[in-house]
């Protein structure tokens, strides 16, 4: 069982018919679209599209609200051109259904709005101030400073050279996604930050190698793929430390191999520097047993070692042959 309170406002309502409020074919957003611009004041310019922000109705359910009131009739409009040449909208919003014939009466009512900034009237041209001294003919033969171009033709300056630290930098950002499987997708759009960061390193200081080890320390060793490789060497580069003295660097073996490598991660202990005269920056690979190069220039040195005894028997078997097509000759 449910009860009603009801009190008959004494002021600021809008009389509003059953009809509307409980009409079948429209929606609640529709019926209060309506009512809000119903309870408008007489003389209200505003649109539904601000009546809708007002009422807090989306984007989609002000474009279905408004589709029902205009296939109901409650809802009309026409584009036509003003005085001024522009194009506008008129909106009729009416609390009972209405053809187009009686709503076109109505908006024809209205007078068109007129444009607030009318056009600034021409002003007149001020007369001319007076000529000093004679005319002149003014010449048709040549140009005015003579047939000889004597003026600043100066070609522009050339570009300044890249300084060698910036070149380097670049150099290095571009093997960076050599180091690491996990690095090789990094944007081409972070080319110019890496390079600037990794300038900062150099200037500190810092070698190629300490860039290059530092990088390869703080990759992740557990399994966790890197998402985001240019964030990643982003966070490793923003801070700078001090570089250490060329006495406090281990010294390297013949092999590009440090004797401490205890402090290296899982990851960079289990790598080596190939040796091979094929790459021409810093490749690391996981050798099998003991070996010094990858399996590429392996195969490369193995073929090079092939052709020499390859030639030297075939040049052995000829011989042999040879005598032997002499000795049946002469027999």
């Amino acid at each position: 069982m449910i009860y009603r309170h009801s009190i008959a406002p004494t002021r600021a309502f809008t009389q509003l018919s059953n009809e509307l409020i409980r009409h079948p074919r429209l929606s609640s957003d529709a019926v209060r679209l309506l009512t809000w611009q119903l309870s408008l004041p007489d003389g209200s310019r505003e649109p539904l599209s601000r009546t809708a922000e007002r009422a807090r109705i989306g984007g989609c359910a002000f474009t279905r609200a408004k589709r029902e009131l205009k296939a109901e009739g409650f809802v009309h409009e026409r584009r036509m051109q003003g005085p001024n040449g522009r194009w506008i909208t008129q909106q009729l919003v009416s609390s009972v259904p209405l053809r187009p014939a009686q709503a076109v009466k109505l908006m024809a009512r209205e007078a068109l709005p007129v444009a607030a900034a009318a056009a600034s009237p021409q002003v007149a041209p001020t007369p001319p101030e007076p000529a000093v001294g004679r005319p002149t003919t003014p010449s048709a033969d040549g140009h005015p400073n003579g047939d000889d171009n004597t003026g600043d033709n100066t070609p522009s300056l050339p570009a300044p050279p890249e300084e060698p630290a910036a070149t380097e930098a670049g150099t290095l950002v571009a093997a960076y996604r050599t180091l690491d499987p996990a690095l090789l997708h990094i944007p081409r759009a972070m080319t110019a930050e890496l390079t600037t960061l990794t300038a900062r390193w150099l200037a500190a200081g810092h070698t190629p190698e300490d860039i290059r080890v530092h990088i390869l320390r703080s990759l992740p060793t557990n399994g966790t793929p890197v998402r985001h490789p240019g964030g990643l060497l982003r966070y490793l580069l923003s801070d700078v430390p001090p570089a250490r003295t060329p006495e406090a660097r281990p010294a390297e073996r013949p092999g590009g191999q440090t004797p401490d490598r205890s402090r290296l991660s899982g990851r960079l202990a289990a790598l080596r520097e190939c040796e091979g005269p094929h790459h021409t920056q810093a490749h690391l690979f996981r050798p099998v047993a003991d070996e010094n190069q990858c399996s590429f220039c392996q195969e490369a040195a193995d073929q090079r070692a092939a052709r020499p005894e390859a030639s030297a028997a075939s040049s052995a078997d000829a011989a042999p042959r040879g005598q032997e097509v002499r000795s049946n000759r002469w027999t």
